[in-house]
């Protein structure tokens, strides 16, 4: 599913996000890490692919069309999983 984010707000879920979450991402979602670094704005294509982003300019950062979602539900799932109550605020 196609979603459209700026990319100031996906460095700010990606800052959110604990220590090890990007391995855990990678690891459930069967990735490289590098994969999902570079879903939230790294370049490392030697060991990583891309992640199917396209980023446009725009306000904050630019646009960004997340060509799948997948990654950014996990990474929302594991903040979600540190502060059950700011989660269920977003839900509301």
């Amino acid at each position: 599913m196609s979603r459209k984010i700026t990319f100031n707000e996906l460095r700010r879920i990606k800052n959110s996000l604990p220590e090890g979450a990007t391995h855990r991402i990678a690891t459930e979602l069967q990735l490289d890490v590098d994969t999902v670094r570079n879903y939230f704005g790294g370049t490392n294509y030697d060991t990583g692919s891309s992640a199917g982003i396209h980023i446009a300019p725009g306000p904050d950062g630019g646009i960004v069309e997340l060509v799948d979602d997948t990654i950014l539900n996990k990474a929302l799932q594991i903040i979600g999983e540190l502060c059950p109550e700011e989660s269920e605020e977003k839900a509301d």
